[in-house]
């Protein structure tokens, strides 16, 4: 039953083949057909005789190829060439059929190709402004709530590590220095905040959440005499979690 199964398996697996007309090579056939009656009939009982060994050869059977098939083709079809001759009859088609399978029986398959499967990319490391207190700080000129263009590098960067450091909300707090009164610097830090608040959501920054603070000139960052202008301390810091 099993060379049954095999058999049948063979024929259609070689069927596309001689559908195409993929017989023996030319010169091969050629080479057989010019033999007399009495060396064909050895070299087609020659081939049988490969095809029927290496039918019953372990190392065919269990082969990861398709020798075994082609093994039992040439011991059929040079079976039926000889059969052929035994009437003095040379039958092209099964001469042809057994020299194609004794050939391709015959071909020792390329190993297979190995597929390297390249390691996966090194986890992305978290910079460590990450976890800053402050991840941006932007500057402001006396008197001024405008960003000025030293502005653009650091909002730039606090919106490109926003999905890096995975933050779901920034907080800008507006700061003034100690020059000009207490209450006129709240509404002048508020303005500086607003804007800070106001470019950072134009730059596509998704559904992170934005919140505005205001402290005037309560939380200096480089403590001065009252009145005193400070570049310093005329800014906005943006924190985030």
């Amino acid at each position: 039953m099993k060379l049954s199964r095999v058999t049948v398996l063979a024929a259609t697996a070689l069927a596309s083949v001689w559908s195409h007309g993929a017989l023996a090579q030319e010169s091969d056939v050629e080479e057989l057909l010019a033999l007399g009656n009495s060396a064909l009939n050895d070299e087609l009982n020659r081939r049988y005789e490969a095809g029927l060994a290496a039918s019953l050869d372990e190392s065919f059977i269990a082969a990861n190829d398709p020798r075994y098939l082609w093994a039992l083709e040439t011991k059929v079809q040079c079976g039926i060439a000889l059969g052929f001759m035994q009437s003095s009859t040379r039958d092209e088609t099964s001469i042809g059929k057994c020299a194609e399978a004794f050939i391709r029986m015959n071909e020792v398959p390329a190993p297979p190709v190995a597929t390297v499967i390249p390691p996966p990319p090194p986890p992305q490391r978290r910079p460590d402004l990450c976890d800053d207190a402050i991840v941006g700080m932007v500057f402001f000129d006396f008197d001024e709530s405008t960003l000025r263009p030293d502005a653009e590098p650091i909002l730039n960067s606090v919106t490109d590590n926003i999905s890096t450091c995975g933050w779901t909300s920034l907080t800008v707090v507006g700061h003034t220095d100690q020059a000009g009164s207490d209450e006129y610097n709240l509404i002048l830090s508020q303005e500086r905040a607003a804007t800070v608040a106001a470019a950072l959501r134009g730059r596509n920054i998704g559904g992170v959440r934005i919140e505005v603070e205001a402290r005037g000139e309560s939380e200096p960052r480089v403590p001065l005499a009252d009145g005193t202008r400070s570049p310093q301390n005329r800014r906005v810091e943006i924190s985030a979690d």
